[in-house]
């Protein structure tokens, strides 16, 4: 008899024991139609502060259904009856089913304390199924097209790849398939990777040849349920083209993860940022310059909001000219994007450029990533010193420069023969200098000798009165002066046929030209000068256009009507200064 209570008392404390856990699976109905979702609820309950849960659940066999999303919650709360701490982890699964009829879902398992648990399987009934495929016309040659992702379940801004294929009894009907246009909606951005059709498949869905006509991959933007709209194709032939449509497809996007940092905005992937100073010049105060910040990696790249340079009083910042050099890669988009930024520093000495603080999201690792600023420092030189900055070589390069520049037309291009900068010395370069010096001097004394022989043969004729020094200069001014109207024509030409580049170098000459005509080397001299003879008005409109010239040169983006204003500015104001 003593026995028997023992064995009773140990039956009813491995039935508490085991009433304390309960794992439960259950759907929200037992019918669905083909284009319901089927919501599984799992609720494992424990009851007790000694219940340790050892495993996750591990599910079914769920291959008759594609899972498009999933989520779970704990809560813990405590009997104030019993005291007992109560622990509930509910976990739903969205299925969409692939095909129609009564389908078999089975148990659930979990290990809690070396003992493993399990749910009752059941089944669900489903009525009917969408077919995936779009059905062109009801014949049979129909033609379908289904968009195929395998990755359901991403990040808000994480890519996923779909495939189109295209289906048809008829092999024929393949190659017939043509004008595919990508689908287009507000909360998803489509990248495409290839439209290379491949090998015909004979053996596809339901025995029917297919083949795959485009990748792309999809950037859902906002979290939820997305559903990326049908990829739309026609099908041409002799007598009619018609237009199909393939599936629909939902994905589950999930909310990016809390404790974003205050600078990140929508950058998905791994990415690296640079800036770097892309002119060739020594950087100078109040001359233009172009900077370039540079993003590269792999994820939204195409899409994501670049950081930019922040501004600073120590240089005025002109709106960057964007490039992107990106391919399809495994994780997104790869490759870098370029924005060329014009800068103008302010003042000379150690100038820092920086850039706005940028984070990115790594859907790899699930973190944050925080690069900071960049920080870009310069040396702006002051024009005095860039000119004492000069070797001898440079000098006498200039000078070469400047000689060929003043005898230059239009017609005649001498400035090919200008002397570019190099940043190491040549004596070929300056032998070709000397050469072009000796050959000039040459010219000027056989000249000199021709015109004295000439003098000698002629007539002698009464001597004019050589007048004043100012009516002298007068005379040699007018020997000098071409018709600055040539100029003009010119770069008329030049503005309306896109030659941007040519333009500017035409203006210079044309600069030259006027200096020249009052004998004056430099702009800084020649402004001096025409405060002194033509007013100050004009002098100030005259350093008005050549800090206009210099931003409209190297602004990375030209503008035909800003250039058609420019050359209106240089007519009136060159015709008034050659007067």
């Amino acid at each position: 008899m003593q026995h028997k209570l023992i064995y009773i008392l140990l039956t009813l404390a491995s039935v508490i024991t085991y009433g304390q856990v309960n794992l439960t699976l259950d759907a929200d109905k037992a019918e669905y139609g083909g284009k319901d979702i089927v919501n599984l609820t799992i609720v494992l309950e424990l009851n007790g502060s000694d219940l340790v849960q050892q495993t996750g659940f591990q599910l079914p066999d769920l291959s008759k259904f594609n899972i498009i999303g999933s989520g779970s919650v704990t809560n813990t709360v405590i009997d104030p009856a019993t005291n007992t701490l109560i622990t509930q982890k509910v976990s739903r699964i969205a299925l969409e089913p692939k095909k129609k009829g009564k389908i078999k879902i089975g148990s659930v398992l979990v290990t809690v304390n070396n003992r493993i648990y399990k749910t009752e399987p059941f089944d669900v009934n489903i009525r009917d199924i969408v077919d995936r495929r779009s059905l062109a016309a009801n014949t049979s040659n129909d033609v379908y097209l289904n968009m195929e992702i395998d990755d359901r379940e991403v990040y808000q801004d994480q890519p996923t790849v779909a495939v189109l294929r295209v289906y048809s009894r008829n092999m024929d009907n393949l190659r017939k398939v043509k004008n595919i246009h990508l689908p287009q909606q507000d909360n998803i951005n489509v990248h495409p990777i290839n439209f290379e059709k491949s090998e015909i498949d004979p053996s596809g869905y339901g025995n029917m040849p297919s083949q795959v006509l485009a990748m792309f991959m999809v950037f859902p933007n906002e979290a939820g349920y997305v559903e990326v709209p049908g990829v739309s194709a026609s099908v041409s032939s002799y007598s009619n083209k018609t237009k199909i449509v393939s599936n629909k497809v939902k994905i589950n996007v999930r909310k990016l993860p809390e404790g974003a940092p205050e600078c990140f905005k929508n950058a998905v992937g791994n990415f690296n940022v640079s800036v770097y100073n892309a002119s060739k010049e020594k950087p100078e105060a109040k001359k233009p310059l172009n900077v370039v910040l540079k993003v590269s990696g792999e994820g939204n790249l195409p899409d994501m909001e670049l950081p930019k340079i922040a501004a600073s009083p120590d240089y005025e910042v002109f709106a960057p000219k964007i490039t992107s050099k990106v391919t399809p890669g495994t994780a997104g988009m790869k490759g870098e994007v370029l924005a060329n930024y014009v800068i103008i520093p302010k003042k000379s000495g150690i100038i820092s450029i920086k850039t706005e603080q940028f984070a990115f999201f790594d859907p790899e690792n699930k973190e944050y990533v925080d690069l900071g600023q960049k920080t870009l420092d310069l040396n702006a030189f002051s024009h005095d010193q860039i000119l004492e900055a000069r070797s001898t070589v440079e000098k006498v390069n200039e000078y070469t420069n400047n000689l060929l520049e003043t005898v230059n037309t239009p017609v005649l291009k001498t400035t090919s023969f200008k002397v570019k900068e190099k940043s190491k010395f040549h004596w070929d370069i300056l032998l070709t200098n000397i050469a072009i010096l000796v050959s000039l001097f040459i010219a000027y004394l056989l000249f000199k000798n021709w015109q004295k022989k000439r003098t000698l043969v002629r007539e002698t004729i009464p001597s004019k009165p050589l007048g004043s020094v100012a009516e002298t200069e007068k005379e040699i001014r007018e020997l000098l002066k071409t018709d600055i109207n040539d100029y003009f024509g010119y770069l008329e030409n030049l503005k309306d046929n896109g030659e941007y580049e040519k333009f500017f170098t035409t203006l210079e000459e044309l600069d030259q030209e006027v200096r020249s005509q009052y004998f004056q080397a430099s702009a800084a001299e020649f402004k001096t000068f025409l405060e002194k003879h033509k007013g100050a008005s004009v002098a100030e409109e005259y350093n008005k256009l050549q800090q206009r010239v210099q931003m409209e040169k190297y602004n990375p983006v030209k503008s035909a009507d800003a250039l058609e204003e420019l050359l209106k500015t240089i007519v009136n104001l060159y015709s008034q200064i050659s007067k």
